[in-house]
């Protein structure tokens, strides 16, 4: 077990750091324009991906009991991203539309890239920042999300993905034989109604109307509006554009990285609307290494779903026999979804493991698979 002094050192802390080196890589691949366009993706997932099969597994678990202020180089990476991403995005749209050396396809495919930063690291510590108890931190989270006009994602996230995951309940928990593409539609749909519904029933139990201004929905609306704006104001409609489609990317991969994370992984129905606790055995989890770096720990799946709020650098490992583990780490995982017969192949035996190895006693699967057992109760 790793101990809170070891943990203090900012040596210890600089590997999750390396997410910083994705700012040099948009500015150089922005100046030279070209082939070098799509640099980004290439340096987030397949850098890294090669660096897991370099370095191998992390199966080392830090003292769950460490404080808040031995983990200060650790948080202050999350802190400072809103600024960081801030700039990367205007900073980017106020050169990319003035450039004359980018024509529109390598505008697109740069601003996909730069939803490899909002995507892949933004989401990611705006997912860290909004489960914990600081109010400061739950803004910078508000913050990130509204810069991928995503602001509903943390009311889903909290009030509905949490307690029904694994369940019929939870859209963002894709069931077995359900291709990436289909479930992205169904999760593009099905969510932002989801999440309204969640604050109208916590509004109305406090007896108040879902349009009263403590409804997070008028912060999501004004902080998204504001966004926009300043993507017109900064580079016009091409710059609305351009903000619009490092958007998609980043939300594209934040629904990959949720359809890889429960795959086929459901909770048993006990009757009457009644599901078990959310148990490790609920979550896909991936031990590598540099994807753990670049991703905050957040392939340490099952345990922040059994404490939420636990800091990332805190976040323990599981066993093969208390959680399934995937075969590769989460940025390659969700290339392989890309391509549902693939990822079937590779996915689906495994899915039958566990549930005979879990869930010996259920004999037929089919209302799981199809979704259709009773929604659980609110």
């Amino acid at each position: 077990m790793i101990a809170a002094e070891n943990l203090s050192r900012f040596r210890n802390a600089l590997p999750f750091w390396l997410s910083l080196s994705l700012v040099p890589v948009a500015v150089f691949s922005a100046g030279m324009g070209g082939y070098w366009a799509i640099l980004l993706p290439l340096w987030a997932w397949w850098l890294f991906t090669l660096l897991d099969a370099v370095l191998g597994l992390n199966l080392e678990n830090a003292d769950p009991q460490t404080p808040d202020a031995d983990l200060f180089w650790y948080r202050l990476i999350t802190l400072i991203w809103f600024p960081v991403q801030f700039a990367v995005i205007y900073g980017m749209i106020f050169y990319a539309t003035r450039a004359d050396h980018l024509g529109w396809t390598e505008k697109l495919v740069l601003f996909f890239g730069v939803g490899v930063i909002s995507g892949t690291v933004g989401i990611v510590y705006s997912h860290e920042l909004m489960h914990q108890k600081n109010r400061f931190e739950r803004w910078l989270a508000d913050l990130l999300l509204a810069s991928v006009l995503y602001s509903h994602f943390r009311s889903e996230h909290l009030l509905v993905h949490h307690r029904h995951v694994g369940t019929p309940r939870d859209a963002v928990t894709a069931r077995y034989n359900e291709g990436f593409h289909r479930f992205f539609i169904r999760v593009l749909r099905d969510c932002p109604g989801s999440a309204w519904a969640a604050e109208k029933a916590m509004l109305a139990r406090r007896k108040l109307p879902v349009l009263h201004r403590s409804n997070p929905f008028w912060r999501y609306g004004a902080l998204q509006l504001a966004a926009i704006l300043l993507a017109l104001a900064v580079g016009g409609w091409e710059g609305v554009v351009l903000f619009a489609v490092q958007a998609f990317s980043a939300i594209w991969q934040l629904e990959l990285t949720n359809y890889v994370e429960h795959y086929g992984l459901t909770r048993k129905h006990l009757g009457d609307g009644k599901y078990e606790h959310v148990k490790p055995h609920h979550s896909w989890n991936a031990a590598h290494k540099a994807t753990n770096w670049l991703l905050i720990n957040l392939q340490r799946h099952s345990d922040h779903h059994y404490k939420p709020d636990r800091r990332f650098p805190l976040l323990q490992n599981y066993a093969e026999t208390e959680a399934p583990q995937l075969p590769y780490g989460y940025p390659l995982m969700a290339l392989i979804a890309m391509v549902p017969p693939l990822w079937r192949r590779r996915m689906n035996p495994k899915v039958r493991d566990w549930r005979r190895t879990f869930y010996p006693e259920i004999e037929d699967w089919a209302p799981y698979k199809a979704g259709t057992l009773p929604l659980p109760r609110l």
